[in-house]
């Protein structure tokens, strides 16, 4: 294998490389700079690199650790010490991290090397990642379509061999959408088993970080490292985690999977409904037990998360006044015009559009109608589910309802943007894991373009769906396919 082959590699094929000295932590990071200067300029993936650091993390890099020597690409809105955090918006260009988020901490003791960050919807508010102040990210299958959002610079990397790995974070589908539209896998944890401390907060009650990798055997050794309870996270489950790699196997006998019939509606992209249905025959033929379930309150998932995610949102983005650090607006006349002029000036339109919203719902008159109520239907959606995983193990589904779309072709309508979640806000919502994984393609203009399965899982059930998705993973080639950017250069 030559130094120019290992941006294809897998962690797990990485790593094995590592541990038997074939190949160095230094080398490993070499061939990815020459992998991202030869693809990046067209795909927009990265907001910035630290590849010099990451030499030096190299050279020293425990390679027999769980992680050592493995590079990683962390999504603009995590802290790593030292590197820019922009969150993909003007109010944060030029700032840097003082601290480390407690998930670099960890991937750090596991061994592995943060060493860029990724593009994003703009305080990961998008679904497409055409909200970002700073570039436009591309999807490597069709560079006239977007990669999904709002984790979509680090979708996108792996995707395109320019990342082994990555993290996201996921407040309504952010992490499992853009794996479905780039062809990867993505991982959402439960809410809770992972910190979110040094992740900067949109919407509180529903953020969660977790992997974008290239096989399901990838998101579990992450897992492995990032997971587990964190006293400096007040919502952090103390709860024990499981090897998620040991936990890993082929059969599905035994398992019962639920199709919620909420789930499987008219408007779903005819070729992206023949790969879930083909899928699930797929499960059936590996032991799985199909059995028809029901969410009954799916149709107020949408409404729910754009009331709660934009109140919360209001509240979150309150800190950034000009005052403390970021943008800050220049010649106020008084405090209140300095802050007024520096959110005005500092926040791109979808950002402004949910604070908003946000203030709105929150506000004297409103809170009662909307926020109150929007709680009261939380628990009902909370409790479809409960009742679900009472009869099945997992709900299989769709992650996205289309393919891919084109650049631009949603952003003047923002209820059609926002409806490109539909399939992955409940989760969220529920506080519950969902894993997305590669089951297909479409053909669109003369373009393949990936196609997402969705499994969710009751909470802290990481260990069962990853062994689902691996099961099927592993009957199937969907997820070697690479797109043809990766061919090309």
């Amino acid at each position: 294998m030559t130094e120019k082959d290992l941006p294809a590699l897998s962690i797990a094929d990485l790593q094995s490389l590592l541990r038997r000295r074939e190949v160095s932590a230094r080398e490993a990071i070499g061939a990815l700079r020459e992998r991202i200067e030869a693809v990046d300029g067209e795909i927009g993936a990265y907001l910035s690199l630290d590849i010099d650091a990451a030499l030096k993390e190299a050279d020293t890099a425990n390679v027999d650790l769980p992680l050592g020597g493995v590079p990683l690409a962390i999504k603009d809105i995590i802290n790593v010490m030292g590197q820019p955090c922009t969150c993909a918006s003007k109010i944060l260009r030029g700032y840097r991290a003082e601290y480390n988020a407690t998930v670099v901490q960890r991937l750090r003791a596991a061994g592995a090397i943060p060493f860029g960050k990724t593009n994003l919807d703009e305080f990961a508010m998008g679904s497409s990642t055409e909200n970002s102040a700073v570039k436009l990210t591309r999807n490597p299958w069709d560079l006239s379509r977007v990669p999904g959002g709002s984790s979509g610079g680090s979708a996108a990397a792996v995707a395109a061999d320019a990342a082994f790995g990555a993290l996201g974070s996921d407040t309504g589908g952010s992490i499992r959408q853009p794996a479905a539209l780039s062809g990867v896998v993505g991982f959402k944890p439960t809410y809770g088993r992972v910190s979110r401390f040094g992740l900067v907060a949109f919407a509180s009650s529903l953020d969660q970080i977790g992997p974008l990798t290239k096989t399901v055997r990838d998101s579990c050794l992450i897992m492995n490292a990032i997971a587990g309870h964190d006293p400096q996270d007040s919502t952090s489950l103390d709860e024990p985690v499981p090897d998620y790699v040991a936990k890993l196997g082929n059969d599905l006998r035994g398992v019962r999977l639920g199709v919620p019939k909420e789930y499987m509606i008219e408007g779903i992209d005819p070729q992206v409904k023949a790969a879930i249905d083909a899928a699930v025959k797929q499960m059936n033929s590996l032991g799985a037990e199909i059995v028809d379930v029901s969410l009954p309150h799916t149709d107020y998932a949408v409404a729910v998360y754009y009331i709660l995610a934009t109140a919360e949102a209001s509240a979150n983005l309150a800190r950034f006044d000009g005052v403390r650090y970021g943008f800050r607006a220049e010649n106020p006349r008084d405090m209140l015009d300095l802050y007024g002029h520096t959110r005005e000036q500092g926040f791109g339109p979808e950002v402004k559009r949910r604070i908003i919203l946000g203030t709105y719902v929150l506000s004297s008159g409103y809170y009662d109608a909307y926020y109150l109520r929007a709680q009261k239907v939380r628990e009902l959606i909370r409790r479809d589910f409960a009742e679900a995983f009472e009869k099945v193990d997992a709900l299989i589904s769709p992650t996205s309802p289309v393919p891919a779309f084109k650049l631009g072709e949603r952003t003047a309508d923002p209820l059609q943007m926002y409806l490109a979640d539909i399939f992955t806000i409940a989760a969220n919502l529920a506080g519950i894991c969902g894993i997305s994984v590669p089951c297909g393609f479409t053909e669109v203009d003369g373009h393949r373009l990936p196609i997402g399965l969705q499994l969710l899982g009751k909470p802290l059930d990481e260990a069962r769906i990853l062994q689902i998705a691996h099961a099927y993973e592993q009957t199937t080639d969907w997820h070697k396919a690479r797109p043809p950017i990766a061919a090309t250069k």
